[in-house]
């Protein structure tokens, strides 16, 4: 038995059968990351001795006839971005090198609750700013599926881990498309749950409004399994909702009204992916659901609505590393204070952070506020209003996550442009609050004298907080896909 093969449900089985230890679990993770890692470059961390610990804790429990949890003794890894106490938190800058969490976030203490193994902290674009992973100041993350490849981003060393199976599952966060893009393109399974449905205490704020903490996982049920565990209220932030008694959907494809919106098979999107994403489609509609097309007419502006409010709330969330209180401080060739700040913040951050830092700034500043960011907020309602009505006629919405599969390293990191256009299927979910979720639905061809197959993902976006129903829609596509 590979046991770095094995998914949530089939790891816990063998853990309660007492087929394997947890410690054996653990190690054999640590194995893989080993023999892949160096490779790969998912992890930026691992916590070896923390994880052994763990697992020795839940084989006490299961040799002294203890029940054990759904996620009990399963290894996970952890994006660069969430604070686990005692250990690095960088979020792949080089401003926090060398800043130690001090307490855990939420949604780690949930885990540690559930009784989760961590092995250790994975790579990411800077301030999860990117799409590539190749804005870490700590070296690229390889596309496990073609390592001449980006694994997506922002949280392209989470996807990466769970695709290498160098984890069994691993959490990412998503401010426009950075669990879902990396997700498709690495071919596993990823969350963006509804703004508010999970907390954000203890992830540290790119943009606070757009934010969220998602699972990548290797299946369906994985994924629900996890978003289970971490979800809920939490009075430690004040953005986190307090749901009602969950909503359970009764999923009878007869009478699933699946909806797609013409502006996302437009010019622009890879032929091969469009082929893919509307045979998975067909299939779910020669299934029983009922298909119509339906139209999201502000979604065309939702990018440029994304890159003037995300940057402003960046501007905002930044200002607090000033070489003062904590991270890099440039304290050489300075004369006076204003030198600590401009030199720390100058070398500390890499060009993506300072592009958007400036570009937020500029936005804010007087006389541009309203021109900007205010519009900005107002096209934000208007896409929110998209949502809404689409939704009074449809159940789902099914699209692509990306309009491209995994691209080369190299290919768009020169033009800010063509990077930003990667997210253009994802930003308008976070815009509006809605959760999606990205499910593998095939693979492309790659090109000519190339070996391997390109993964690429469907999109499956229901109404805020049905999550469930949305949980539902992806375990029927992935039984008919498989």
């Amino acid at each position: 038995m590979e046991l770095a093969k094995l998914n949530i449900v089939r790891a816990h089985k063998g853990l309660k059968n007492k087929e394997f230890s947890a410690t054996e679990l653990a190690q054999a993770f640590l194995a893989q990351i080993e023999k892949r890692d160096k490779d790969i470059h998912a992890y930026l961390a691992q916590t070896k001795d923390l994880a052994l610990a763990q697992a020795k804790k839940v084989d006490e429990k299961i040799a002294a006839g203890g029940e054990i949890g759904d996620l009990e003794g399963i290894p996970c890894a952890i994006k660069d971005v969430i604070l686990l106490e005692g250990v690095k938190c960088t979020a792949g800058s080089k401003i926090l090198e060398n800043y130690s969490a001090p307490y855990d976030a939420t949604v780690i203490e949930r885990l540690k609750k559930a009784g989760a193994v961590f092995l250790g902290k994975t790579n990411m674009d800077e301030f999860a700013m990117g799409s590539s992973t190749e804005n870490s100041a700590y070296g690229v993350t390889r596309n496990p599926r073609d390592l001449e490849r980006v694994p997506g981003g922002s949280s392209g060393g989470s996807a990466a881990a769970v695709a290498a199976d160098e984890c069994v599952f691993s959490l990412g966060s998503d401010t426009g498309g950075s669990i879902r893009q990396p997700a498709s393109f690495c071919g596993v399974v990823g969350l963006k749950p509804t703004y508010g449905a999970v907390s954000r205490y203890g992830l540290m704020a790119m943009a606070s409004s757009l934010d969220q903490i998602g699972p990548f996982a290797k299946n369906v049920q994985d994924c629900k399994t996890v978003f289970d565990a971490i979800k809920g209220r939490d009075t430690k932030d004040s953005t986190s909702a307090v749901l009602e008694q969950e909503v359970k959907w009764q999923l009878n494809l007869k009478d699933l009204r699946v909806g797609l919106p013409k502006e996302y098979f437009a010019k622009g999107i890879d032929p091969e992916v469009e082929e893919l994403v509307k045979g998975a489609i067909k299939k779910i509609e020669a299934a029983g659901a009922q298909v119509q097309e339906i139209s999201l007419p502000y979604s065309e502006y939702a990018l440029a609505c994304y890159y003037i409010i995300m940057p402003c709330e960046v501007s905002a969330n930044l200002a607090r590393y000033d070489g003062i209180k904590y991270g890099y401080s440039e304290i050489n060739n300075v004369s006076n204070l204003l030198d600590v700040y401009l030199k720390s913040r100058q070398r500390g951050f890499g060009a993506e952070p300072r592009r958007r830092i400036m570009l937020g700034t500029y936005a804010l500043s007087a006389g541009y506020y309203d021109a900007y960011y205010l519009k900005a907020q107002k096209v934000r309602t208007k896409i929110l209003e998209d949502f809404t009505k689409a939704f009074n006629k449809v159940d789902v919405i099914l699209t692509p996550v990306s309009p491209t599969p995994p691209f080369k390293f190299g290919e768009k990191i020169d033009d800010p442009i063509k990077m930003y256009l990667s997210d253009i299927y994802t930003v308008p979910i976070n815009l509006a609050g809605v959760p999606a979720l990205s499910i593998p639905c095939g693979n492309v061809s790659p090109p000519a004298g190339e070996v391997g197959k390109l993964p690429v993902g469907l999109q499956i976006i229901g109404k805020h907080f049905s999550e469930d129903l949305i949980f539902k829609v992806a375990q029927t596509v992935e039984n008919l896909l498989l």
